[in-house]
């Protein structure tokens, strides 16, 4: 019987005598999992998922959906988008200057009010 012969039902397991090949794809496998646990870890994952899912079980009355549960406070828990925080401080910026505009244009309007004779508006409606 040669290699190319398939050995029947026990094709996939090792010889007992040669375990190596099958202790390599084991510690490979391992090898993969540790590297994904750290870059988990690394960034933040694991810590976000963890806080989130203490905060399900320290709640006292226990949702009817734990997964809308964990996509609400995911939503809340992770890490902003750096741009996202750059164009949110820029409309908090543009807000105050647009209301300081307002304020001026009504003060504008308020003092050419006393050096014009009021002219009579017409209504567009």
């Amino acid at each position: 019987m040669g290699h190319s012969e398939r050995p029947g039902r026990h094709e996939n397991r090792p010889h007992p005598h040669d375990l190596s090949p099958w202790f390599a794809s084991a510690q490979a496998a391992d090898s993969k999992r540790e590297q994904f646990r750290r870059y988990l870890e690394k960034s933040g994952v694991l810590d976000t998922l963890t806080k989130v899912l203490v905060a399900l079980y320290e709640e006292p009355e226990k949702p009817n959906s734990a997964l809308d549960f964990l996509k609400h406070h995911l939503g809340a828990t992770t890490p902003e988008n750096p741009e996202i925080e750059l164009l949110r401080l820029e409309l908090a910026e543009m807000k105050e200057k647009y209301e300081a505009i307002v304020e001026e244009n009504k003060k504008l309007k308020t003092k050419l009010a006393q050096y014009e004779p009021p002219q009579e508006e017409k209504r567009a409606e």
